[in-house]
């Protein structure tokens, strides 16, 4: 069983796998594309019925530059070799990736006086285009900014990016290369010599690389380790409508501290505005619900940054959850006794670092005594284009003159027509559920929630199945 027909189903049975990847988050699902590369029996298995549905699908979709990375970290490592790698993959691939730059505002004279420090970080981190800049020229650039603004860091290389096709572009072209995509598997147990058992039966693989996010500590334990902990981290986003994107240009972030990157204002390659995260300790690795609280903290620290947002159309409000350990750096390691290879602590910068990632977990299973053999050429993926800077199907002449499904709009508040839905539904990785073809196409995602297009969309779901 390979490839898409390995998408549901039990457990494949008969030989091992080389190798089987726990988590088809984004990190999970690019370590399996880079498996792909090479000769092996490759499974990516994950409990949910989807790629991408854990934190991968709620975080604040920022393509970093690693500026404000520890130095000489892990991390830093990752990330900046991950924005180059990533930038390369969306241009080859249709991920949509707007490059707006980032600015972080002071907003009073200690984080005035932290700007230069975090400065001189980003030249410690190989990024040298960041730049101080005073009142007058934050002013200019963003011109609806709250009052009390006193200067900046211009970190020009910040980038929106599409978290959704990120993650499905990498598991649609790990499955065309041969991979099985193994959804809705729970990994319950670790047997001796790396017997799997899920719930749909066991899978026996030679190595083991658990990438299973917010689980990554309760897999590591069940392989006799205690190097970290997970402690969930909440993180609540509220989604402005289009009629808000005209108030801001770039990414607006708060001067860091200890506990994050903090509140951020942010444009979204869809066309909306993104307000958060917050940053809250839960010991319910399930509690992505929204809260009062946070969702009126979150509008105090916008009306600050931003006045005249908090007078637009809200479009949805959501939570995910980051995986964060005792220390502020990625929590790697390889124990080639056991052929495993843990992928741990990955948080808000894994989006940035996941191809990375990728090939440095290869490399450490490599070292472990996975002989992959030469590695060759990957399908050629071209993602279909949800982003509001390029051109979309409901505006394309030629496409829609070819096939008239791409000039009839099913989801009038993000124009998403038939014509995608239909192949998003056919398409290698298609998605389980109406939220899953949300992901996929935005039907659904407006400032109507679905509320008049839902009906046809459901049909239209229920009719490929």
């Amino acid at each position: 069983m390979t490839g898409a027909a390995a998408l549901t189903g039990a457990a494949p049975s008969g030989a091992p796998y080389d190798v089987v990847v726990v988590g088809a988050g984004v990190v999970g699902s690019a370590i399996a594309r880079e498996l792909a590369r090479f000769p092996l029996r490759t499974a990516l298995v994950d409990a949910a019925d989807d790629v991408g549905e854990g934190t991968s699908k709620a975080n604040t979709a920022i393509l970093h530059t690693g500026f404000d990375a520890v130095p000489s970290s892990l991390e830093a490592r990752l990330v900046r070799e991950g924005h180059r790698l990533l930038t390369g993959y969306a241009a080859r691939t249709g991920i949509p990736v707007e490059p707006l730059g980032a600015l972080l505002v002071a907003w009073d004279e200690d984080q005035l006086a932290a700007l230069p420090g975090l400065a001189r970080k980003a030249v410690a981190n190989g990024y040298r285009a960041a730049r101080l800049i005073g009142p007058e020229e934050l002013r200019a650039r963003e011109p609806h900014l709250g009052p009390g603004a006193l200067g900046a860091l211009h970190v020009p290389d910040e980038s929106v990016i599409c978290p959704w096709t990120t993650v499905l572009a990498y598991a649609t072209q790990a499955v065309r290369a041969g991979v099985d995509l193994l959804l809705g598997h729970r990994v319950l147990d670790v047997r001796p010599g790396h017997e799997l058992v899920t719930t749909r039966g066991v899978l026996r693989t030679r190595f083991l690389v658990n990438a299973a996010g917010l689980h990554a500590d309760e897999l590591d334990r069940r392989l006799g380790h205690r190097d970290f902990t997970v402690s969930p981290r909440r993180g609540e986003l509220i989604v402005f409508d289009a009629c808000a994107r005209g108030l801001v240009r770039h990414i607006l972030l708060p001067v860091p501290t200890a506990r994050g990157k903090g509140v951020l204002v942010s444009p979204t390659v869809h066309g909306k505005v993104l307000l958060g995260p917050t940053a809250e300790d839960v010991d319910d690795k399930a509690a992505t619900g929204s809260t009062a609280e946070g969702l009126a903290f979150l509008r105090e620290r916008g009306r600050r940054i931003l006045p005249a947002l908090l007078d637009e159309e809200v479009t949805a409000v959501y939570a995910g959850l980051r995986a964060a350990t005792e220390e502020d750096d990625y929590r790697i390691a390889c124990h080639p006794g056991q052929r495993y290879v843990t992928v741990g602590g990955i948080r808000s910068t894994g989006l940035t670092a996941s191809l990375a990632i990728a090939a440095h977990v290869v490399g450490l299973l490599t070292r472990a005594g996975l002989e992959p053999g030469p590695a060759r050429e990957l399908p050629a993926v071209r993602m279909p284009n949800v982003g509001e800077a390029f051109l979309r199907p409901y505006a394309d002449a030629e496409a829609i003159a070819a096939d008239p499904a791409y000039g009839e709009i099913v989801c009038h508040c993000e124009r998403v027509t038939r014509g995608e839905i239909r192949d998003a539904l056919a398409s290698t990785v298609p998605p389980a559920t109406p939220a899953g073809l949300r992901r996929r196409t935005r039907a659904g995602a407006g400032r109507c929630q679905g509320t008049f297009c839902g009906a046809v969309v459901r049909e239209l779901f229920e009719g490929a199945r």
